[in-house]
């Protein structure tokens, strides 16, 4: 990692062992992300690729929202305003954003996103980009860009969206910019469930517990293939990707380690070997 995290101002980042808990922290502006917390995301993310003792990583946002979008009053951020700067700036910038969701699909890490409240623009891609969706009651969620005038393809978001929601639900939420709320996201697959707000981080505790029950190499090389897989242009390349884990993964001491621990009836014991 470029920069210790401990030094974050707008992001904090609490270490358990092979679990990373992340929370965006400006609960003041709503998590709405400026140019430190945009610096901070595009550092823990692209720290991730190479990094192995963390296994898990937990996104949630402090106070009242996930993340409200960014923070588009704050004097050094993101401006829409021509006169700031041109093309080549702006597009500079906007490449700064957009590379966040691309280090986090990226990342060998499945992240769990436990959203609450509103998860609006940047923030709606941020959950997008996760691996799984937790939502609390109060969750809604949208691509607030077309309602300032902008495309609502951004950030990621024309990409993922119709993957996990199809075409038409994608197409509704993208042309509108209207919010959809928890119970609807749970019924079109968009979240994994919804709890209570309250009851987020302790509705994550058993897909840490399951996925840390994973060889750490499978659980990366699954993240990696099913990433590959839903946009493979065949069957037979996505099968292709799916053999050449399964041989890589039989090469290593966790795969025998694995057998050993079915065998006696145990968990087996993991090291990434």
């Amino acid at each position: 990692m470029s920069v210790d995290p401990g030094s974050y101002s707008a992001l904090s980042v609490r270490r358990e062992g092979p679990v990373d808990h992340v929370v965006l922290n400006r609960p003041e502006r709503l998590n709405a992300p400026d140019d430190v917390m945009v610096d901070e995301l595009l550092d823990y993310f692209g720290s991730l690729y190479f990094q192995r003792s963390t296994r898990v990583v937990i996104l949630k946002g402090a106070g009242r929202a996930f993340c409200a979008g960014l923070d588009l009053k704050n004097e050094s951020g993101f401006s829409v305003d021509p006169s700031l700067g041109g093309p080549a700036k702006g597009l500079l910038r906007q490449r700064r954003i957009s590379e966040i969701v691309i280090r986090m699909r990226r990342a060998p890490q499945p992240i769990i996103a436990l959203v609450h409240g509103p998860a609006c623009g940047g923030g709606f891609a941020l959950a997008l980009a996760s691996d799984v969706r937790i939502a609390g009651r109060s969750a809604r969620m949208n691509a607030a860009f077309v309602k300032l005038g902008l495309s609502s393809c951004d950030i990621g978001v024309s990409h993922l969206l119709p993957r996990l929601v199809g075409a038409c639900i994608a197409s509704e939420l993208l042309l509108t910019g209207r919010f959809i709320h928890a119970a609807r996201a749970l019924q079109v697959g968009l979240v994994s469930e919804v709890v209570d707000d309250e009851g987020l981080d302790a509705a994550a505790a058993p897909y840490i517990e399951e996925m840390l029950a994973t060889s750490p190499l499978g659980l990366r090389l699954t993240k990696e293939c099913l990433t590959m897989s839903i946009d493979a242009p065949s069957l037979e390349s996505a099968v292709a990707m799916e053999d050449r884990n399964q041989i890589l993964c039989t090469q290593t001491q966790d795969v025998r380690e694995a057998m050993s621990a079915f065998k006696e009836k145990r968990r087996p014991e993991w090291r990434d070997q």
